[in-house]
């Protein structure tokens, strides 16, 4: 479904800003530089001398003083250093932490070239198209599929379409730790692996049982793109540059649930009786070239994993044992050199989402708020087909063309309000002379909060009457537009707001709005058979009205503030 750069950007921070502090840092392939710092027995994380001062000497210097001598490199590195164990002891050794050389470090992904963050970029958007496409796709397939399968019950017809998104409330739990532990890139494709295979076999199902079964699992592995791909967008584009990257990344989440009933309309009207096997079919080929792009274009962003590998073969070249506290990274020393374990990693990943969306005001009525507009976009995906078909009389592969419409107004707020996020941002950061503020993304969020509930009563209203079927389809425009928007700015506020626990916050809003996108549809047949289209959207839009439109202005008011008072939100400007 349709889905914001989100979710999941484990704990430790990508790098820091420009102007922020690094940590003493070494470069294990070249050894162009290190840093040894000792500790006395003073009590706590920091890494440095009794005086409170870091002892520094580099590699190359210590191995250029050894080069007339044999064996004297390591062991003056040594001399006179202590080490301090993952509980807070001392003892004799020097610890070599293995960092970024400087904001510049052509090693951070934030330093690639352009052109090789921009692969990256619409290779993870390509991963992230898949799971909309395909969830969307079995819209105008559903009756097919209930003769098929002997589906008579409106609330199974419609599961069989949105029980693919209940499973993206659980994969962010999952595949969120996963990657802190394994690398964002292998999990995204080991997860891709999985949705191909579990699309692959929906075709074969013979029983509804069956085929619920497959969409759920199929759903799992595709949801792991949304929950992984913000946090690939974030470990590339800093956040001034930030929107551009993202234009080009919601391209995929953002066309899948509009493209999806087109493509499936038209093959289900071309082929009447097996239609809905070949959307699997063709969806599974097309996750296969996808899968071959990713295998070419990318390459592993995170930055733990990254520095992990690097202090992995220093201790190689040194003959140091792989679990070895002598080389740790800047993350593991600024834990005290402490390294989370496999349980560790799972159980914060599964429960400090659900302790963010219990304690933290802001990011609940964000989630609350994304979870209604979800909803609602996926309970206009799943009846628009039997609208246009029953209301205007249209076949359904014309019928599917009215999608198009909530494409563009996806493309429309995409492209441009990714741009104006950054517009804003800079704009409001130069006029108040000092650092951005989280606040400074919210601007957009009100346009958009009107937009919405506009385009919801035009849309309802219009159908309901039986107005020229234009009418309906600009509605559709604006509520695509108002939903993107929203999806775009608060996405990015709850990044700011969280930095460090941002992962754990989307995932929260990921779980929430997408239990919302699988229930929303399951009431719809009902509503609007029994109050018709103009009243059904008119409950839709005050719903958004109520939850949406204080948000922005409050938020930007007295945000600093809330954020003040909270544990987990970034503090002051």
């Amino acid at each position: 479904m349709p889905a914001a750069p989100e979710p999941y950007i484990p704990e430790a921070s990508q790098a820091p800003e420009r102007g922020a502090q690094v940590p003493p840092l070494v470069d294990p392939p070249s050894r162009e530089s290190a840093t040894s710092t000792s500790s006395g027995d003073t009590q706590g994380s920091t890494v440095g001398g009794d005086d409170g001062r870091s002892a520094v000497a580099t590699l190359h210097e210590a191995d250029e003083e050894a080069a007339g001598r044999p064996g004297g490199g390591e062991k003056d590195l040594e001399k006179g250093a202590t080490r301090r164990d993952s509980k807070g002891s001392s003892s004799d050794g020097g610890v070599i932490v293995v960092g970024w050389k400087g904001d510049d470090d052509p090693e951070c992904p934030l330093n690639w070239p352009k052109s090789r963050r921009m692969l990256a970029t619409v290779c993870v958007a390509g991963f992230t198209l898949l799971a909309p496409l395909s969830s969307s796709a079995m819209a105008p397939a559903a009756l097919q599929v209930a003769q098929k399968l002997h589906i008579t019950n409106e609330v199974e017809i419609q599961m069989s379409t949105s029980i693919f998104v209940l499973a993206f409330a659980i994969s962010p739990l999952v595949f969120g730790p996963a990657s802190e532990l394994f690398g964002r890139i292998r999990v995204l494709q080991l997860a891709n692996v999985l949705y191909l295979i579990f699309n692959l076999v929906c075709a074969f199902a013979t029983t509804k049982s069956q085929f619920i079964a497959f969409r759920f699992f199929a759903g799992f592995g595709g949801g792991a793109p949304l929950a992984i791909g913000a946090g690939v967008l974030s470990d590339l584009w800093r956040p001034e540059e930030r929107g551009k990257g993202a234009a080009l990344y919601s391209l995929g989440p953002l066309l899948g649930p509009a493209l999806g009933p087109v493509i499936g309309g038209w093959i289900v009207q071309c082929l009447p009786n097996d239609g809905y096997k070949w959307i699997f079919w063709s969806t599974t080929i097309f996750s296969g070239f996808i899968q071959l792009l990713g295998l070419i274009g990318l390459r592993e962003t995170y930055a733990p994993i990254l520095l992990r590998n690097k202090a992995a073969a220093l201790k190689k070249s040194m003959g140091l044992p792989h679990d070895s506290d002598h080389v740790q990274t800047s993350y593991e020393v600024k834990a005290g050199g402490r390294r989370k374990t496999p349980r560790e990693v799972v159980v914060h990943g599964m429960l400090r989402p659900f302790a963010l969306l219990a304690y933290e005001p802001i990011l609940q009525l964000f989630a609350l708020y994304l979870a209604v507009i979800y909803g609602c976009i996926y309970l206009l995906l799943t009846t628009m087909s039997q609208l246009y078909e029953g209301t205007y009389g249209q076949s359904t592969g014309i019928a599917s063309l009215h999608y198009i419409a909530l494409a563009l107004g996806f493309m429309i707020a995409s492209q441009g309000g990714a741009r104006l996020l950054d517009v804003i941002y800079r704009r409001l950061k130069a006029r108040e002379h000092g650092p951005g503020r989280p606040e400074f993304r919210l601007p957009l969020v009100v346009p958009a909060s009107i937009s919405l509930p506009f385009g919801l009563l035009l849309y309802g209203w219009s159908a309901e009457h039986r107005l020229h079927w234009i009418v309906p389809d600009i509605g559709l425009v604006f509520i695509g537009l108002g939903m993107i928007l929203v999806f775009q700015a608060s996405t990015s506020y709850l990044i700011d707001t969280f930095t460090l626990h941002a992962a754990s916050a989307l995932a929260a809003s990921v779980c929430l709005r997408s239990i919302c996108g699988f229930a929303f549809p399951l009431f719809a047949p009902y509503m609007f058979d029994g109050i018709g289209y103009g009243w059904g959207c008119t409950i839709l839009a005050v719903v958004t009205i109520i939850v949406g439109c204080p948000a922005a202005p409050l938020l930007y008011i007295f945000g600093e503030r809330i954020r003040g008072m909270s544990r987990n939100a970034a503090k002051g400007k």
